[in-house]
C-alpha cells in the first residue's frame, strides 16, 4: 500500500507543471500500472511454477506499459526498486538481476511476454 501512495505522490510532483488533464491521466495510468505489476506478482506467487519468474516480470511490465507513459513509468520504478532490493538482500546475484531486468525491459517495450513463458505453465496465466 505504501508503494501505491508513493507512486501517487511522485506522479503528482512530476505532473505539477503539466496540463491538469494530461497530469491526471499520467497519475491514473501510473496507478493502473502499479496494479498490473501487483497482479503479475500475485499470479507468480499463486502459480509457484519453476522458471516462470521472467515470464511474470515481462507480463507485468507489458500490461503496465500498455496503459501509457504513466504505466510504463510505474513499471520501471517498481522493477528497478525490486531488483535493487533483491540484488542487495537476496543473494541471487548479478546474473539473475540482469536477466530479470532484460525481461522487464522486453515487456515495457511492447515485446510479447510469452517469449519467457516456460513450457507447461497453466493457461490461466
Amino acid at each position: 500500500m505504501r508503494l501505491c501512495v508513493c507512486l501517487v505522490l511522485l506522479s503528482c510532483i512530476l505532473c505539477a507543471n503539466a496540463d491538469l488533464l494530461a497530469g491526471g491521466r499520467f497519475v491514473w495510468d501510473a496507478m493502473g500500472g502499479a496494479w498490473d505489476m501487483y497482479r503479475a506478482y500475485q499470479d507468480m506467487r499463486e502459480a509457484n511454477y519453476k522458471n516462470a519468474d521472467k515470464y511474470f516480470h515481462a507480463r507485468g511490465n507489458y500490461d503496465a506499459a500498455q496503459r501509457g507513459p504513466g504505466g510504463a513509468w510505474a513499471a520501471r520504478v517498481i522493477s528497478d526498486a525490486r531488483e535493487s532490493w533483491q540484488s542487495d538482500l537476496s543473494g541471487r546475484g548479478a546474473e539473475d538481476t540482469r536477466a530479470d531486468q532484460e525481461a522487464n525491459a522486453w515487456g515495457r517495450s511492447g515485446g510479447d511476454p510469452n517469449r519467457y513463458r516456460p513450457p507447461g505453465l497453466p493457461s490461466k496465466y
